[in-house]
């Protein structure tokens, strides 16, 4: 676990190293480079999570050696003058900070999450825009729900605002025109619809940058900007100043959080609780085998992340391979559903009325994935493995409480459907570096192709190549055990992020006070979103 562990904070750090080969030129125009803007906008001394850092791991090229994750932005959830807000930022080290595909996808995530947990979204713009030479229709097409969201965010009462720190251009303009609030920065901040290539292009028309969308004339001039900052620091003084008069309902826990927060885009530490002492904490690194066919009691696990008084189990008797329990996280009160093994008929129904007596309490649920999915065989297709495993499903999709995923281990088959997977919409869903996502094992999808072509060549009295048979088996293993890799499915932004087990308890602590906030918070919804005027 540590080695993958290991992996992981390296693959973030290449990326915050390739940001960080800007400099000189960051440096030359007197700006800041991208994580140190969102480390200057931060409260200092409170908790930041990351969020979907390995986004584009292996999609902007095939070399695990050379893939630079995080999709060109830094995105995650922190405190701006004492209000929990969305943070992103544009990576404007790393090509500029042109938008990549699943940088697009990234930002339509964390955009969804705001909306949910009606947090006000901070967005620190320099961006070149889309590269051109890698122009694909549906990344245009589908872009526009960026700008949909923004709108929807407005419209519900949640603030948006921008600084933009440099380029904005076609549809990166409408970043700046769909927010609440924009702060521009002299000599450096543009917003044009076409700049002066495009204009000349199309209508033969000639005019500066500055003319065309500077921070001067926009903030003179068209309107489009609220405030001109002199420099990078300056504008993310008056964000600062600007959230600190949201006058939005105060942050919960924040005293608790400050005493056992890191520094600035760190995960939060782990807070003082019944099953999270430090030796817990280093527990949670052992408690999955690498091996995942070895059986495992995710009891384990949710004893070492509920707080004093542990946990009270439901129908401990029945369906024991399916674990409900009951417990809180930071004196959020919680219900947990976790997999011994595969889900049977008896722990289908167990969890299907766990869920149902969760919602009545009005307690979130937290799903801890290892499971081969839903039990096959004879008997259990008599039993009703379908129909059981089916009320689960629908409990699952129109549960009325907020739900959190924690990919531990195997998350296979429609295991990962009845467990809350990302198809499920749960609030938050994250992986630890041992999970591994598929619709089955590679050995059993390369040996089910391989009955189904022996059974083929049979029918017309063939025989198979045993050599050519083995290779085609080795292949299908290959393929199926690369994309189960946790790595990978976050790189497909399958989930919110990988975690370090140690965290998992201050992970979800912070996650549970950001819903408890919500929940609490009353906006203010306007028919259409605020209108730049």
């Amino acid at each position: 676990m540590l080695e993958r562990i290991a992996r992981w904070r390296a693959l973030e750090q290449r990326t915050a190293d390739k940001s960080a080969e800007a400099r000189a030129v960051f440096d030359r125009r007197g700006q800041l480079l991208p994580r140190e803007r969102v480390g200057l906008l931060l409260d200092p001394g409170q908790p930041f999570l990351p969020l979907c850092s390995l986004a584009g791991y292996l999609r902007d090229q095939q070399d695990p050696a050379a893939s630079v994750p995080g999709g060109g932005m830094i995105a995650g959830i922190g405190f701006v003058s004492g209000v929990r807000c969305m943070v992103v930022a544009s990576d404007s080290g790393i090509d500029a900070g042109a938008i990549q595909p699943m940088g697009l996808e990234k930002i339509l995530r964390v955009q969804e999450i705001a909306l949910a947990n009606k947090l006000p979204f901070v967005h620190l713009v320099e961006s070149a825009g889309a590269n051109l030479m890698r122009y694909r229709v549906e990344t245009f097409v589908q872009g526009g729900a960026l700008f949909r969201n923004l709108a929807l965010l407005s419209a519900a009462g949640i603030p948006v605002i921008t600084v933009q720190h440099g380029s904005g251009t076609a549809g990166g303009a409408y970043m700046p025109g769909l927010s609440d609030i924009v702060i521009m920065v002299r000599g450096r901040s543009r917003a044009f619809l076409a700049g002066p290539p495009l204009l000349k292009a199309a209508t033969g028309e000639e005019a500066t940058e500055e003319e065309l969308g500077g921070a001067e004339m926009h903030t003179q001039v068209s309107g489009l900007g609220e405030y001109l900052a002199e420099d990078d620091r300056h504008a993310l003084g008056i964000a600062r100043e600007v959230l600190g008069h949201l006058a939005l309902t105060p942050s919960l826990s924040r005293e608790r959080e400050s005493k056992e927060a890191r520094s600035s885009l760190a995960l939060p530490l782990a807070r003082e609780g019944g099953g999270e002492g430090a030796g817990a904490r280093e527990e949670l690194l052992c408690l999955m085998p690498s091996n995942l066919r070895e059986p495992v009691d995710l009891r384990e696990i949710m004893v070492r992340l509920v707080d004093q008084g542990g946990l009270l189990e439901f129908k401990s008797l029945y369906g024991p391979a399916t674990v409900c329990a009951q417990g809180s996280i930071a004196g959020h009160a919680v219900g947990f559903i976790g997999n011994n093994g595969p889900i049977d008929v008896a722990g289908a129904n167990k969890a299907t009325h766990f869920i149902q007596w969760m919602c009545q309490l009005g307690h979130p649920i937290v799903y801890l994935q290892n499971t081969t999915g839903y039990i096959v065989g004879r008997q259990s297709e008599q039993d009703g493995m379908i129909k059981h495993g089916s009320k689960m499903i629908q409990a699952v999709t129109n549960a009325t409480v907020p739900q959190l995923t924690l990919q531990v281990g195997a998350s296979v088959g429609a295991g990962n459907y009845g467990m809350c997977g990302r198809a499920y919409q749960p609030r938050f869903l994250f992986s630890w570096p041992s999970a591994r996502t598929a619709v089955m094992g590679g050995e059993q999808a390369a040996r089910t192709m391989q009955i189904v072509g022996e059974a083929a060549l049979a029918r017309k009295g063939a025989t198979p190549d045993r050599a050519q048979a083995q290779a085609q088996y080795d292949r299908i293993v290959e393929m199926f055990e690369a994309q189960a890799d946790a790595f990978h499915t976050s790189g497909l932004l399958l989930d919110d992020g990988i975690i370090d087990p140690r965290d998992t308890r201050a992970v979800l602590a912070f996650c549970l006070d950001t819903i408890a906030e919500a929940q609490a918070r009353q906006l203010r919804p306007i028919q259409f979103g605020v209108a730049r005027m």
